[in-house]
């Protein structure tokens, strides 16, 4: 299967963090197989390749990053880009491209500086979690990238002497920061979607024989639309809070990825992204855009060498985002 050889010629290329001569390297190599599949290739200010099929007038792409972060699988953002290509070389129909973005693990520095704009995208992705794997469903349909409110928490006590300060006269402050890490859990489980995570913990003064007199929490919040993720943030009551809105995917891509999965006699199953994409960036510059997943094994485990989707479930949704391509390619 020649986009299995694909992912491993990428694979042995190793960890290939944004901007680095590795990400160099794995761009290097899909321009050349853009243009053995008879694209038109160009890198943009922001370093992004764009290979488009020359003629149309409607410009409709797929792809995704080949970036990763240290210690990553084979599959995330790279069976995007090898398998939109596949399927856009099946359909050799003018106005298809494919968009290889930049740096999309620290940010999504690429697509937030690409300045060519589509008039659609589409892009396969593995799942990244369980739900597809839970459900029995080799495909599914994004409905959203969830939103997400990030900052901190902080606690104060009084720091003191761990060995001669009582346990009833103590403000310990590592122990209200702890109450706090078991109310963002039952708080998130409370909200359909929603997830919290506290992922840094910085205590002061930081000795082994002394009580915590601060705490700083780092708390992130996710949930599927402004509505869940305005009440997950409001109950957790965030510090100097950061936001970034949940981007709804196009109705139109939706439907049409959802008619190639019936047609395939697939399950149907749709569900929102709990992790950032260069799709919602599109989306939110005003792109019609839309996300399949392709279901994830060992668990839905990413960002590790476990990470696994199988080559059955890898070809059904090359043949879902061909048929998709060709409906929006009109």
């Amino acid at each position: 299967m020649r986009i299995l050889e694909r992912l491993d010629e990428l694979a042995a290329l190793g960890d290939r963090i944004g901007y680095s001569p590795e990400e160099d390297a794995a761009h290097e190599l899909a321009a050349g197989w853009f243009r053995e599949a008879g694209l038109e290739t160009e890198v943009d200010a922001a370093g992004n390749l764009i290979g488009r099929l020359p003629g149309g007038t409607r410009e409709v792409w797929t792809g995704s990053h080949l970036d990763t972060v240290p210690g990553a699988g084979r599959f995330d953002g790279t069976l995007g880009v090898v398998a939109g290509l596949e399927a856009v070389e099946r359909l050799g129909i003018p106005g298809l491209g494919v968009v290889v973005f930049r740096d999309e693990e620290r940010g999504c520095a690429g697509s937030r500086g690409l300045a060519a704009r589509p008039d659609a995208y589409v892009e396969l992705h593995i799942e990244q979690g369980p739900t597809l794997l839970r459900a029995d469903a080799p495909l599914g349909v994004v409905t959203a990238i969830v939103g997400y409110v990030r900052g901190r928490r902080t606690f104060s006590g009084t720091s003191g002497h761990a060995g001669t300060t009582p346990m009833d006269v103590r403000h310990d402050a590592l122990v209200a920061a702890a109450e706090f890490v078991l109310h963002a859990r039952e708080v998130a489980r409370g909200i359909e979607g929603a997830v919290a995570t506290i992922g840094q913990v910085t205590v002061e003064p930081g000795g082994t024989n002394v009580i915590p007199g601060r705490v700083v929490l780092s708390v992130d919040a996710r949930a599927p639309d402004a509505d869940r993720l305005d009440r997950l943030a409001a109950a957790l009551e965030i510090e100097e809070p950061s936001r970034t809105e949940p981007s709804p995917m196009s109705e139109e891509i939706r439907a049409a990825l959802r008619d190639e999965i019936e047609a395939l006699g697939l399950p149907l199953l749709e569900l929102p992204s709990g992790a950032g994409h260069d799709a919602g960036i599109l989306a939110t510059a005003g792109v019609p855009a839309g996300m399949l997943f392709v279901r994830s094994l060992n668990g839905g485990i990413s960002h590790n060498p476990a990470e696994l989707s199988s080559p059955e479930d890898i070809a059904l949704a090359v043949d879902a985002l061909t048929g998709t391509l060709r409906r929006l390619a009109g």
